[in-house]
């Protein structure tokens, strides 16, 4: 990766997208996939909302990337593969028209996969990546690409399987895992069962008492211990799964931002738009608006 300056250039026009082929009215779930031709000119994702795996399928070109920071001035050519992690912002100005293979995968199934190997979600962190020369996810994104493609496609089983795979690669060879407290906290059958309580019942009024009396122990234990095994505090681990909820939900087709805010335990609208403002940097709007770019 070479960093440089980014630049962009007076007058760049935006970046159009005409869809070739489309995974939407497929039922694939927790996977969503398209294949779009570009016109060239700039591109800007605020804030992903979903792990973005994005393959150059095209002639190649000059392009530049921007991602949390780092830049990347290319020669890209087809197989060259971007990824943006849930929650960083991006950016893209290509020289020319191009054609990109997009692939999405919800958080709710990168954190579904990533409990299936006996990882914690909590204490993994998938790092951006620009213009990854991978083997394995060029054969995965390909083969994405025929299944989009094909006059008789497999059907959502065996795209749903595709999905799960590139998670599985991108939790092997491009997580972090984060450093766990020297103090470890709470045990981890109670952990487990805390955890397990919250995610069930987050449309509920969660209260430092009613956890504490789920394990049986008491708020102050429960507040400290927990910290010291999450690192971060109660409300605000709450409030992160909330959101993560929301945007599943938002994700998966128009809804009311009432019935939404309530089914992931928001006070209301408003107060669910401020806690995804500040976790992820988007109000519900913005995610309803913005799904369909790179």
């Amino acid at each position: 990766m070479e960093n440089r300056q980014w630049l962009r250039a007076g007058g760049t026009s935006e970046m159009q997208f005409s869809p070739r082929a489309t995974s939407k009215g497929r039922a694939w779930n927790g996977f969503e996939c398209a294949i779009y031709d570009t016109s060239g000119g700039l591109i800007e994702n605020p804030v992903a909302k979903s792990y973005n795996v994005s393959m150059h399928i095209g002639a190649p070109l000059v392009a530049t990337c921007r991602c949390d920071g780092s830049i990347n001035n290319r020669l890209q050519i087809p197989g060259d593969i971007d990824i943006v992690p849930f929650g960083c912002a991006a950016a893209w100005e290509d020289d020319g028209p191009s054609t990109v293979l997009s692939m999405h995968l919800a958080p709710v199934l990168v954190r579904s996969v990533a409990e299936s190997m006996r990882l914690n979600p909590d204490r993994v962190r998938i790092e951006p990546q620009l213009q990854v020369k991978d083997p394995l996810l060029k054969h995965l994104g390909w083969t994405v690409k025929a299944e989009l493609e094909a006059a008789d496609p497999c059907g959502p089983l065996y795209a749903e399987s595709l999905g799960t795979a590139l998670a599985v690669h991108l939790l092997r060879r491009y997580a972090l895992t984060l450093e766990p407290p020297i103090n470890r906290g709470l045990p981890k059958r109670q952990l487990n069962r805390i955890l397990e309580f919250i995610q069930e019942h987050l449309n509920a009024s969660l209260s430092l008492t009613e956890l504490s009396g789920v394990l049986g122990i008491s708020a102050s234990h429960l507040k400290t211990q927990f910290k010291q095994s999450m690192g971060l505090p109660v409300h605000q681990y709450i409030i992160r799964r909330r959101v993560d909820f929301a945007v599943e939900l938002l994700s998966g087709g128009k809804r009311p931002l009432s019935d939404v805010a309530f089914q992931a335990g928001f006070a209301d609208q408003s107060h669910m738009a401020r806690c995804m403002r500040r976790v992820i940097g988007i109000t519900p709007s913005g995610i309803t608006s913005h799904f369909g770019g790179r």
